[in-house]
């Protein structure tokens, strides 16, 4: 009987073997598949970097050895600059960084490209390089050329000692990064070189870009939480017993407030959120959590329900600007109008419920701080007239309604604009012409089924 029986198992069981070694093989290859395609990813996307970032320095080189008067080398040396410059930005990212410190080089690299766009970008037969951005480019020029040697020398030892890509992302991934991994030492070497480096003034167009912004900004005293519970309960419309609040990054910049109830609006189950600055106590968020039914209003009333809900809440002279539809919610952004003029900085998102129309959601950050900020500059304004800007519209462009706009431009800075909507080419554009030049300064296509004109 045992013998019977084991003449039947012994071959099931070496079939089984068989099978289980032909997959276990064939698994083994797919993975060592796997990791040779990203291998050799890692190593293409490594030795790129280390060549664009040594163009970089040359073209800057480049920039520096012609004349000062030699405005069209400038530019197309600047263009250049930031085209390479985007290139290894992109190359960096394809590396497994994630995990180790090299932001410092990534903050250079963007400021270069940042700094040689917005330069390049002007026109330098009017403007050409001022002696204090050349004598940037010089310091650019030198801190380039330290980087890219760093990083030729990693270069040299990954390829001289054949080391591996995955072995860094595998060490980085465990947080068992040895001590003497060379691609990692040396990448740690290279941005401790340039977290050393002085801080340079680009100029105040490319300061703009990184500027933070910060509850510092708002010029009003802090206030208390049992004050952020009144205006919470003011807002909902609830008793003050209902609301718990509760203080986010306390001792530092971003000093907030977080106020909760339950049992908000039409739904006795929905949970609402409040924030608000610490200084000032202004909302910049509120979100009701709520399960949305089918959809029973119409974009129309949606708008009109946003509107009224903005206006009950202190927000005058908003206008609808935009409006789009997922998931049986509608999201329109308001913009803050004065005398006829749409301030886009002073933008506010809000959310609404397509089955009944309640508001479920209003992000108005920007509304806060960018209002805040009109308390101490003038809006600008457009010297030109409309015909005079519309001639530098382009012949075929089929005007659908005009309006006077402030929008920041490239630089941060604000910029009376004449915003024309219209159809070119089969499609929906926004072209915002500067009301002082008449150039462009902004060209956004939309589609037509997301947009709204008051």
């Amino acid at each position: 009987m045992y013998r019977r029986l084991s003449g039947v198992l012994f071959p099931v069981m070496t079939i089984l073997l068989i099978g289980a070694l032909v997959w276990g093989y064939q698994e083994n290859r797919d993975k060592n598949s796997v990791l040779l395609k990203a291998e050799n990813q890692y190593q293409r996307a490594f030795h790129d970097l280390s060549y664009h970032v040594d163009r970089i320095h040359g073209e800057i080189g480049n920039t520096l050895a012609v004349n000062s008067d030699s405005t069209q080398m400038h530019r197309k040396g600047l263009m250049n600059v930031w085209r390479i410059t985007s290139e290894a930005q992109g190359e960096i990212n394809q590396l497994p960084l994630t995990l180790l410190p090299f932001n410092q080089t990534e903050e250079l690299l963007s400021r270069v490209s940042q700094f040689s766009y917005q330069t390049a970008a002007r026109d330098l037969t009017k403007s050409p390089l001022s002696d204090k951005e050349l004598s940037n480019l010089k310091e650019l020029y030198k801190r380039t050329g330290e980087i890219s040697n760093n990083l030729q020398q990693v270069q040299n030892k990954v390829i001289s000692n054949r080391l591996r890509w995955m072995d860094v992302e595998s060490a980085l991934a465990t947080e068992k990064a040895a001590a003497d991994n060379t691609i990692i030492d040396g990448f740690k070497t290279v941005d401790k070189k340039v977290s050393e480096y002085s801080e340079l003034d680009l100029g105040p167009s490319v300061a703009s870009v990184y500027k933070k912004r910060s509850v510092k900004q708002l010029d009003s005293k802090p206030v208390s939480q049992n004050e952020i519970r009144d205006k919470a309960a003011k807002f909902l419309g609830v008793s003050t017993s209902n609301i718990k609040v509760a203080e986010n990054g306390t001792g530092t910049e971003w000093a907030s407030y977080t106020a909760t109830a339950t049992g908000v609006g039409q739904d006795s189950r929905a949970v609402a959120s409040l924030d608000f600055t610490q200084r000032g106590g202004n909302m910049i968020s509120y979100n009701l959590s709520r399960d949305v039914g089918p959809r029973t209003i119409s974009a129309g009333a949606a708008r009109q329900k946003a509107g009224e809900f903005l206006k009950s809440k202190g927000f005058e002279e908003m206008t609808p600007v935009t409006y789009d539809e997922y998931d049986n919610m509608g999201s329109l952004t308001f913009v803050r109008s004065q005398d006829g003029v749409l301030i886009y900085p002073e933008k506010a998102t809000v959310r609404v419920a397509l089955d009944t129309g309640e508001v479920t959601g209003v992000q108005c950050s920007d509304y806060v701080y960018e209002r805040n900020k009109d308390d101490k500059e003038q809006l600008p304004k457009a010297k030109m007239t409309l015909a005079e800007v519309k001639k530098h519209l382009n012949p075929e462009f089929k005007e659908n309604y005009h309006r006077m706009a402030v929008i920041d431009n490239d630089a941060g800075e604000r910029v009376a604009t004449y915003e024309f909507s219209g159809r070119i080419n089969g499609s929906n554009y926004r072209i915002y012409l500067n009301g002082n030049t008449g150039e462009e300064e902004k060209v956004e296509e939309f589609h037509q089924a997301g947009t709204s004109r008051s």
